[in-house]
């Protein structure tokens, strides 16, 4: 167990040293202010395109889609007890309704697509990111349009969900499934599939090096000092995925499909409650503290949820 533990330790340090770099970077003022906002454009207008396009196209069949469609459904169900518990939850922790809706985001969903598009194939293969992207599918739908929605302050323009759902994911999405099921790897030029594939793997550190940027803006000790914000890492890191894992158990869910949970919901609190609320001057000094904390602790919570996990599956 010790080595299990061990070996997925080391892709979580390797993230976390990546994290430490973009803080050290934001420091010591080595790159412009307006850092996070490119790094943040180009994660999500190329370099999570790139993974999924790459991804879909290499393993993405008929015979794959009707074999995971179940899977999707789990999910689905998932995602939508984890959005009424955090309605029940949030109110525990603010009053002021805004507030309220930075702890439902972050309580029903995690990071997710930064942090478990790079730690899923580090720890379980390459191959197993094609069903993890098929997983999370609906948290990606949730997150364009429930999420967006309660993250805007009410001064914000909002946009309608379709709106929302029109942008480079779910188009990068839409491409790769078509790619794949038209056998695209056969025909595309070489140097198509080493392009997306060279961007697919700068996404990962290239996200975490965005997280520790964004941290480095804010006093660290202030960050320290929110205790509402330990109890809310405690439900993500801990409570949480032991829950959805419990949930999916009783309902007869196969044990990838239980790993992939795991990654799924057991991720740190992510970084739309900061990139929202400061793009239309809402607070964001509470997602700030959330990032910090939970992106520390996930380095020990992962790797052990997923070596207990994988004991009794």
């Amino acid at each position: 167990m010790l080595d299990a533990f061990i070996a997925t330790l080391s892709p979580m340090l390797v993230m976390f040293s990546c994290i430490v770099i973009g803080f050290v970077l934001n420091k010591r003022k080595a790159l412009p202010d307006n850092t996070s906002t490119v790094l943040s454009k180009l994660e999500n207008s190329v370099l999570v395109p790139s993974l999924i396009i790459n991804t879909f196209m290499s393993y993405c069949t008929v015979a794959s889609l009707k074999q995971q469609y179940k899977m999707m459904l789990y999910c689905v169900i998932a995602a939508i007890v984890a959005i009424a518990l955090a309605y029940l939850l949030s109110g525990f922790f603010e009053k002021e309704e805004y507030k309220k809706n930075i702890y439902r985001y972050a309580l029903a969903i995690g990071n997710f697509g930064f942090m478990g598009n790079a730690i899923v194939p580090a720890i379980l293969g390459q191959e197993f990111l094609y069903d993890y992207l098929l997983f999370t599918l609906p948290l990606n739908i949730a997150v364009y349009t429930w999420g967006i929605t309660i993250l805007i302050p009410k001064t914000g323009e909002k946009k309608s969900p379709i709106q929302n759902l029109c942008n480079p994911f779910m188009l990068a999405t839409l491409l790769g499934i078509f790619l794949g099921l038209t056998n695209a790897d056969s025909y595309m030029p070489s140097f198509f599939h080493t392009t997306v594939s060279n961007l697919s793997a700068c996404m990962g550190p290239v996200a975490m090096v965005l997280t520790g940027f964004v941290i480095g803006g804010y006093d660290v000790v202030g960050l320290l000092k929110n205790k509402k914000v330990y109890v809310a890492t405690f439900l993500r890191l801990i409570v949480l995925p032991v829950f959805f894992i419990g949930f999916l158990m009783i309902l007869g869910t196969d044990p990838k499909t239980l790993t992939l949970a795991l990654f799924a919901f057991g991720t740190p609190l992510g970084l739309n409650t900061v990139v929202f609320p400061a793009a239309y001057g809402g607070d964001t000094s509470t997602g700030a503290s959330m990032a910090m904390i939970s992106h520390t602790l996930c380095i020990i919570t992962i790797p052990l949820l997923y070596v207990i996990l994988t004991s009794i599956i």
